[in-house]
């Protein structure tokens, strides 16, 4: 064969090679394009089983939050029992120099998921062994129910909660709450009050804190230790609450009475700085802060105050220009009759007394004779303005009513004149006394700390300077020369009033039964502090002849509380007496004041 048709040979089978291969090519393109074809057609219905397994989940899912939501069950429970206890932290209470009160701890409490537990009995023995105060068949009782969440105890020690641990009981575990503690015992209890178990303010300052919503961060229950939350600082000083409470439990023992009370006020700005009515209470223990004998006497219990409330006839009488300093009275035949009333004098002079010697006397004719020359309308109309006829708003939510007369007439002036007929919280008489003495700014006490300036601010006059003046002069004399001598501390320049009053059993006055009341002030030259000491039913005994009235008990303790607390207080003793301290008394030639 030649070259040239062997050339056209090899061209021919170049080409069929090529037209094969092509062929092939295209037939590899389509068998590709089929199998997509058909890996689609078959991919299809596998996406709709992933989506609709996906709705299925998600269904179940949206089904059991509903059920959740509307089923308690034990996560339910367990849940509400921890938000309960976490919601439930409340702010630590310190006093004026920043001692602490009151503040939470975290403790541990022992629940129990009934639905979870098969042999309730065994559970029932495990856990009364390892918490022997447990009633057993309260327990079981417990446990027998269908509950998804159930106490079985709360706030167990450390010791407890490892024992209980050890136990290994399915559907038992441990949830952390706040529990609230008094580090100082009995002090300041009736101001304090008392948390429940579930840290709720049950009374006194802690019931105030949840009546302001102060136990809640901001009011959106974000708050789980009392740290997260701003203090409340009380205006109390936990140095003289401990003076007061010891003295006025010392006394009660001496003068044999069935309760005391007292408090110590800051004139000037209201701020009660101790308060203490005993028989008081253990506040991290209330078991017994709710019997009858454990009221707080100086802001729930109402009473006569006796003669203390002479102080604020003479007031009225000097204010209303009825009287002035040197206005005299007769006392001649110890006696004055209204109707078929007849009152007495206890210890009458049968002469003529001035204004100053009406206090010193403690003299009824006189104080009846100031108090009728304003007239029963004006009478009511000051003890209204002086905060004694309503009743007295502190932050403490517990307080009394006034008892006032329904129908209120010459005797009723006569005998309120006195310090009978009328009776009135312990401190809201205080608060009247104050304005007295301050200058004449009546201001509502306060258990919280504050200035004198934002005082000032809510204060109302009440009285004229001048008759403050009068009043602070009187109040001295009787600490020189009358029945305040038992409390005149050398150096402390004190004035004061006794009040006896006999107390009313079953509608009539009980010879044999008196409530005595002692107020002071120091110094009476420039006022800073007003203390009460109050004793109900004290007994006579060999140093006072007898004898029960207030020298004899208040006073004696209201002069020991003064030279405890007066240091404390910042009012360091004065070794010479004030020049003029009462220059308008002086001017006027007042009895007693050369």
């Amino acid at each position: 064969m030649s070259d040239a048709s062997n050339s056209d040979a090899n061209n021919r089978v170049s080409d069929d090679a090529a037209s094969a291969g092509k062929g092939k090519a295209s037939r590899g393109l389509d068998i590709l394009r089929d199998i997509f074809r058909m890996s689609g057609e078959k991919s299809q219905p596998r996406v709709g089983l992933v989506i609709l397994a996906f709705s299925a989940l998600f269904i179940a899912i949206t089904g059991r939050l509903v059920m959740l939501a509307m089923l308690p069950n034990e996560q339910v429970g367990l849940r509400r029992a921890t938000s309960t206890a976490i919601s439930a932290a409340r702010p630590d209470i310190v006093d004026r120099n920043g001692d602490v009160l009151a503040t939470d701890i975290r403790a541990v409490s022992v629940f129990a998921e009934p639905r979870k537990i098969l042999d309730k009995d065994e559970a029932t023995e495990l856990l009364t062994a390892v918490l022997p105060d447990l009633d057993a068949k309260d327990l079981r009782d417990k446990l027998g129910t269908k509950k998804g969440f159930v106490w079985v105890k709360r706030e167990i020690t450390p010791r407890q909660q490892a024992e209980v641990h050890r136990l290994g009981i399915p559907g038992v575990g441990f949830v952390p709450e706040n529990k609230r503690v008094y580090p100082n015992g009995t002090a300041a209890a009736h101001v304090l009050g008392f948390a429940s178990i579930d840290n709720v303010g049950i009374a006194g300052i802690e019931k105030y804190i949840d009546s302001q919503g102060l136990q809640d961060l901001n009011g959106a229950g974000l708050a789980t230790e009392a740290s997260d939350l701003k203090p409340v600082q009380l205006s109390v000083d936990l140095r003289v609450q401990h003076a007061l409470r010891d003295e006025l439990f010392k006394g009660m023992e001496r003068f044999r009475a069935i309760a005391a009370a007292g408090a110590i006020m800051d004139v000037n700005t209201g701020e009660v700085l101790a308060l203490v009515s005993l028989p008081d209470f253990d506040p991290g223990n209330p078991v017994d802060a709710l019997e009858k004998d454990r009221i707080n006497r100086m802001n729930v219990g109402v009473y006569e105050m006796g003669s203390t409330f002479k102080a604020l006839t003479i007031a009225m009488a000097l204010d209303s220009g009825k009287a002035n300093i040197n206005s005299s009275y007769s006392t001649a035949g110890g006696m004055m009759r209204f109707g078929r009333q007849v009152i007495k004098e206890y210890h009458g002079t049968g002469r003529t007394l001035t204004v100053p010697e009406v206090f010193l006397h403690s003299s009824n004719m006189g104080s009846i004779k100031m108090a009728l020359s304003v007239g029963v309308e004006g009478h009511k109309a000051f003890l209204k303005k002086m905060m004694q006829l309503d009743r007295m708003t502190t932050e403490l939510p517990e307080s009394a009513a006034p008892i006032v007369p329904g129908r209120w007439g010459e005797i009723n002036t006569a005998t309120i004149a006195f310090g009978h007929g009328l009776a009135v919280a312990p401190l809201q008489a205080m608060a009247a006394v104050a304005a007295l003495v301050n200058g004449g700014t009546l201001m509502t006490p306060t258990f919280l700390k504050r200035s004198e300036e934002d005082a000032r601010k809510t204060g109302i006059r009440v009285i004229k300077p001048e008759t403050s003046e009068a009043m602070r002069f009187i109040m001295r004399l009787n600490g020189e020369k009358g029945s305040a001598r038992k409390a005149d501390i050398a150096g402390y320049f004190v004035g004061g009033k006794t009040g006896t009053a006999e107390k009313v059993i079953n509608g009539r006055y009980a010879k044999n039964k008196n409530f005595t009341t002692f107020t002071a002030i120091a110094p009476s030259d420039k006022p800073r502090y007003l203390f009460l000491s109050i004793y109900d039913e004290p007994k006579g005994y060999a140093e006072s002849g007898g004898y029960s009235t207030a020298a004899w008990n208040a006073g004696i303790t209201t002069g020991k509380v003064i030279e405890r607390t007066a240091p404390i207080l910042g009012l360091p003793p004065r070794f010479e007496p004030p020049v003029s301290p009462f220059p308008l008394m002086a001017r006027l030639g007042a009895w007693g004041s050369r």
